[in-house]
């Protein structure tokens, strides 16, 4: 409230208010003092005026004279304040009384003589007449003393006293009054002459706010305003003088802003050119990149087709080794560019991504079954675990995902030199419709350093850069997956520890699908019993987990004889165990043992479902009575494993049953390309396949011949010459709608990897594409597609061998015919060849036997091996596939493997003696 007064408010409080107070005090003071001795005096009159009347009553008291009592009471009313006077009796009976009744009570007796009471109006005493009064009246007595005469009353009116003290507190109120009255004149001229210089004072600076720089303060009379006015002007001098200096530089700057931006409109025209000429020199860039994407996977697409056809000619085993270096050559240099083009895409922002559902655990588990052969080759066991909370069906890229998976993976296996790489799958957050995950990849490798943890996600840098480094590549995988992960939106790190291993995760959040309805559990299995059998303690805790996705109720073991003797318990109970499934190995359980075994579990009543290495398949493949339906690779896809263990359950039909139905007719088919060696490997492949093939060179060319012949599917390069792959498509669309034919399937071949290539093909009215290399897989599937005409396929890659192993043939005539691709001149001369060699190969086996010379003792092995693959001789094959593999891992038990390729090789030259 003080603070929301001025300066003259301030100054008349500070002036008034002690002067009021101080008025107030001491005025208040003197009235009380003034009051209380007048009151004091009262009191003291009438104390008198008692006394005086006590000696003037006692005669007449003494004898009773109430006359006399009388008179002496009225004359006692002229006293000034007494209002009323009363005689008593000794025994306070009234005997005289003057003036009006008495306003107070008569006061109680004492131990004093004099007693009084009173009230705010009057005050009565009452005052005992002894007979000793009498002496005071001059009255002769015989003997004074204290008898009592009689009493005396007196009552004294306030009146006076009180209007006395009335009139000297007006009078203490009126000078009081006047003494402020003129205080407050005093302090109203004291604040006019501050309120004003101040006024003043306040003008100016607000004139200076304003701007007026140039207001300046007179005088103001005192000493120190005037200091004050002083301080201020020379402020506005410097304030001016800094506005005017301002105003000099604010000018040079807006010159210099002015020149500046003409600079830069300059600047901006010449920038707006530059980035024309970019986007122009990154368009010819993307264009260049694309074509020489075309340029090197055509010669590619040449090498590796032609690699596998010559792969299936006459050749000797070493021919057959180079052809193998050739392929994986290409197939090394063809994911090289696949990479670098990949990392162009990404950098050059022009990598779209799908948004499509997938089923997580088949991708993870498709990823591991690409990379096994790699793993099982150096003996790692490749795990995958996800976890039962994961959600399975999301949506997403999953061509590109896997991608990362299979690159993180492949590095796994690249630096682990033993134990295992496991993948896992887990659920970090989850909300309705999207689910965070984390997906990590673990291996027991060599570990990354704090150095190359730091360059490990940068373009061309690799854990390993000295010159003897073990693992090749660009060093642009792990680039590419971590750019591929931030535009989907998730993060990718590692973590690592040298000589222990690394952990590459992942983390994204993807939105839910519906769920699959495959990955159900099947009522053929669901509820039924099931031993799994594995060694290792991870993969036997993968395994149960996958058998328990698949509705079973899982028993897992570590040995095979405990899972026996489990089986053989639980026969006769109430729920038997109805299945096994063996994840077994050359070094856990030999082909040879296998079949008494599986011979124990048939007694048994259990059905037996084989897992093994990759590179150990065809050694169990020929020792178990169905290897079809019995035997998978590890690791186990969940999805094919249900599927085997329902055909041991419910078997539909025998596989002898499928017989491949030939087509009705060969499918005509025209191949367009420009590239000679293209166009001849693509009309070899078809020939083979049993197809009816036309060529072109040309675009022009093929159009020409679809309008002078009907095709029943045309393969047409993109990039040619003169008329392009698309130009030639519109040119047959438009011939057919002119002539309403029903168009042709035009499959496109390419070799481009920029850019959304498919979108672009398709809108250009192609049917599909396929990217170059190409395989006999793929035309035979794009026949079938497009035209429903079944191509004979060439492919050997599912052909096994039904008979165990003492029942494998020393000799089968079909099977070399079929090795020779069905020349019989080729099987005979192949055969003549391994027959010829046979005796050296059998001694020099046996000479580095006894010498104990192990490396030479594989490498005659490995190289009759290599013979007896383009031969039908299984028997022989199959001994020396089992003895090789045994050599290298130094197992006691080749040396009866040996033996067996010994007598394999007897029984083979009995054979070729008694045919001849």
């Amino acid at each position: 409230m003080i603070t929301d007064l001025g300066i003259k408010g301030r100054v008349l409080m500070l002036t008034l208010l002690p002067t009021s107070l101080l008025a107030l005090v001491l005025g208040g003071y003197f009235t009380w003092m003034q009051l209380s001795s007048l009151q004091e005096q009262l009191l003291q009159r009438g104390q008198m005026i008692i006394e005086q009347l006590a000696p003037l009553a006692a005669p007449a008291l003494q004898s009773g004279d109430a006359e006399l009592l009388q008179r002496i009471a009225s004359q006692a009313l002229e006293q000034p304040d007494v209002r009323a006077v009363s005689f008593l009796s000794a025994e306070r009976n009234a005997l005289a009384h003057a003036g009006p009744s008495m306003l107070n009570p008569s006061p109680a007796t004492g131990e004093q003589p004099l007693v009084q009471s009173g009230n705010q109006n009057a005050t009565r005493f009452l005052l005992p007449v002894y007979q000793q009064h009498l002496s005071l009246t001059g009255k002769a007595i015989s003997a004074p003393g204290t008898q009592l005469l009689g009493w005396v009353e007196l009552e004294l009116s306030h009146h006076s006293t009180l209007i006395i003290g009335y009139r000297s507190l007006l009078a203490s109120l009126l000078l009081i009054a006047a003494g402020l009255m003129v205080t407050a004149l005093l302090a109203v001229r004291m604040s006019h002459t501050i309120n004003e210089p101040l006024r003043r004072i306040k003008h100016g600076v607000a004139q200076l706010k304003d701007g007026h720089l140039e207001t300046r303060l007179p005088p103001l009379g005192s000493h120190e305003l005037d200091e004050l006015a002083s301080g201020i002007n020379r402020m506005a001098e410097s304030l001016q003088n800094a506005q005017e200096e301002l105003q000099h530089s604010v000018d040079q700057a807006t010159e210099d802003v002015r020149q500046n931006l003409e600079t830069i409109e300059i600047q901006n025209i010449e920038l707006d050119l530059a980035r024309k000429e970019a986007l122009e020199a990154s368009r010819i860039k993307s264009e260049f990149l694309a074509n020489m994407s075309h340029e090197i996977r055509t010669p590619l697409n040449g090498i590796l087709g032609f690699t596998n056809l010559l792969q299936k000619s006459e050749l000797t085993p070493r021919q057959q080794d180079y052809l193998g270096t050739i392929e994986k050559s290409a197939d090394s240099l063809l994911a090289i560019i696949n990479e670098i083009l990949d990392f162009s895409k990404i950098e050059a922002g022009k990598l779209v991504l799908e948004n499509i559902p997938f089923n997580l655990r088949d991708l993870l588990q498709e990823t591991l079954t690409i990379l096994a052969p790699a793993a099982h080759a150096k003996q790692l066991e490749l795990l995958s675990l996800v976890y039962r909370d994961t959600p399975l069906s999301l949506i997403g890229d999953p061509l590109r995902l896997k991608q990362v998976l299979t690159n993180l993976v492949s590095n796994a296996i690249k630096f682990t030199r033993a134990g295992t790489v496991v993948i896992r799958a887990m659920l970090e957050d989850e909300s309705a419709d999207r689910a965070q995950l984390r997906i990590s990849v673990q291996d027991t490798g060599i570990g990354l350093s704090d150095e190359d943890l730091r360059e490990l996600f940068q373009a061309f840098s690799q854990a390993d850069n000295s010159l003897s480094r073990q693992a090749g590549g660009t060093g642009l995988g792990l680039v590419i997956s971590k750019r591929l992960i931030e535009q989907m939106g998730g993060e990718i790190g590692v973590d690592s520890t040298p000589e222990e291993g690394s952990e590459f995760w992942i983390t994204l959040s993807l939105p839910k699908a519906r769920d699959d309805a495959e990955d159900l559990p099947r009522p053929p299995l669901l509820g039924r019993r099931v031993a799994a059998l594995e060694s290792h303690d991870l993969a036997r805790q993968a395994l149960q987990h996958q058998l328990e996705d698949c509705g079973l109720q899982v028993s897992g073991f570590d040995s095979l004889d405990s899972l026996l003797s489990a089986v053989a318990e639980a026969r006769h109970s109430a729920q038997p165990i109805e299945l096994a499934v063996l994840g077994v190995s050359t070094q856990t359980l030999p082909p040879e043992r296998l079949d008494q075994r599986i011979w124990e579990l048939e007694r048994l009543a259990c059905k037996t479902l084989l897992l093994c290495p990759t590179t150990e398949q065809s050694l169990y493949h020929s020792f178990l009575p169905d290897a079809y339906s019995q035997l998978q690779a590890k690791p186990a896809c969940t999805r094919k494993l249900q599927r085997g263990l329902t055909e041991l359950i419910s078997p539909r039909q025998n596989r002898a049953d499928y017989k491949h139905t030939a087509p009705s007719r060969p499918p005509l088919i025209l191949c367009v390309d420009d590239n000679p060696a293209n166009l001849l490997l693509v009309q070899t492949l078809l020939d083979d396949m049993g197809a009816q093939v036309n060529i072109a060179n040309s675009g022009f060319e093929a159009v020409k011949k679809a309008a002078e012949q009907t095709f029943d599917l045309i393969f047409m390069d993109v990039q040619m010459p003169g008329m392009d792959g698309r130009q030639a498509t519109e040119a047959i669309r438009q011939a057919e709608n002119q002539h309403n034919q029903s168009p042709v399937p035009i499959i496109a071949l390419t070799a481009h990897a920029l850019a959304n290539e498919k979108r672009a093909l398709l809108q250009s009215g192609l049917d599909d594409y396929l990217t170059k290399p190409i395989s006999e897989r793929q035309l035979a599937q794009v026949v079938l597609k497009w035209t429903g005409l079944a191509l004979r396929s060439q492919s050997s890659e599912h052909t096994g061998i039904s008979t165990t192993h003492n029942n494998l043939s020393v000799l089968d005539a079909n099977e070399g015919l079929r090795l020779a691709a069905g020349k019989a001149d080729l099987a005979a001369d192949m055969l003549s060849m391994l027959l010829a060699g046979l005796p050296g190969d059998r001694q020099a086996i046996r000479q580095a036997r006894d010498s104990g010379e192990r490396n030479s003792l594989i490498e005659r092995v490995h190289r009759l091996h290599g013979a007896t693959r383009y031969c039908g001789v299984p028997q022989l094959r199959a001994a020396c596939q089992r003895s090789e593999t045994l050599l290298k891992q130094n197992d006691p038990a080749a040396q009866q493997a040996l033996d067996e390729l010994d007598a394999a090789i007897e029984r083979l030259a009995q054979h070729a003696q008694v045919g001849a």
